[in-house]
């Protein structure tokens, strides 16, 4: 049996590096068999871990993260320190764990709220065929007489620009799941890297800097694909402008006047079509129409999934 990390390891070596199953086996001491297991797509099986770095502060942490939320909003001279944090637990709840305990995870939490983060910012000059941005949007169609709100399911080509728009009843994973499946068969292929935030249907809990603990489910999927995402720091948009100007550019020029439908797959036909039409147009600075753009396929077996191919 093997964990999650072992899986992505053997479908990595084999479908981006070329690596046979006998050097993968000599490589990972795994026996052949297990994998050609994971090469066939079969998740590993394993336990979950309960995992419980400040166990004291298991029944004030919300208490405490919403308290520096808010202080987001204060003067900087009138914000929480990690001693007032922890003086107002001791006088409001009765805490009984040291304070050093709570400057560790006031620290922590701050670091991941992003108190104090001084960042650069370079221009973005992306490789051809090689990231694309992943983002949801919301939407109000006419469907079977009734005005409803939908969920927005965006990718966009960082190169070509190219986009792609799937409407889902709910933001769920298994629709998650669907909108990237529909999107891989859109663009043909798969792109090597996605950009997105952290959304609860991928990150499980956010670490320190960019260190994220994905959601199993997500981790399966992404391995069988192989493709490898950079989770956008909390709060910083601007790191994949790109899909969220998509989100509004689909609701006012794909989705105006609002459309009148009798279901979702009449909706994605329209929303299908419209993609396919702007695609023709350029962006600017890359040298021609975006569909012309299209990178050389890197051929992998049946097993495992798409081709490499996206615009």
């Amino acid at each position: 049996m093997i964990g999650m990390d072992q899986y992505e390891l053997i479908r990595t070596a084999q479908r981006v590096y070329g690596k046979s199953i006998r050097q993968i086996a000599r490589e990972t001491g795994h026996h052949r068999e297990t994998i050609r297991k994971a090469l066939a797509g079969l998740e590993p099986q394993y336990r979950r871990r309960k995992e419980v770095p400040f166990p004291v502060m298991g029944s004030v942490a919300a208490i405490v993260e919403k308290w520096l939320r808010t202080d987001q909003e204060q003067p900087k001279k009138q914000r929480h320190t990690a001693r007032r944090v922890y003086t107002r637990l001791v006088e409001e709840y009765g805490f009984g764990g040291a304070e050093s305990t709570v400057r560790r995870w006031v620290r922590e939490c701050k670091a991941r709220l992003g108190y104090g983060a001084q960042q650069a910012v370079l221009p973005l000059d992306p490789e051809a065929a090689r990231e694309a941005e992943v983002d949801w949007g919301t939407a109000w169609v006419k469907m079977e007489g009734a005005l409803r709100r939908v969920k927005l399911f965006c990718m966009r080509s960082r190169f070509s620009g190219k986009s792609f728009v799937r409407a889902y009843p709910w933001e769920r994973q298994e629709m998650f799941f669907d909108g990237h499946l529909h999107a891989f068969a859109y663009y043909g292929g798969v792109f090597p890297v996605q950009v997105m935030d952290n959304l609860s249907l991928a990150v499980r809990r956010i670490l320190r800097g960019k260190k994220r603990i994905e959601q199993e489910r997500f981790v399966a999927f992404r391995s069988y694909y192989t493709f490898q995402v950079r989770f956008c720091t909390p709060g910083e948009g601007r790191e994949k402008g790109g899909v969220e100007t998509l989100v509004g550019f689909a609701r006012r020029n794909f989705l105006v006047p609002i459309p009148e439908v009798r279901d979702f797959e009449e909706l994605n036909e329209l929303l299908l079509r419209r993609c396919h039409a702007h695609s023709q147009g350029k962006v600017q600075g890359r040298g021609g129409p975006a569909h012309h753009r299209r990178a050389t396929p890197r051929g992998t077996g049946a097993s495992c999934g798409p081709s490499r191919a996206p615009l």
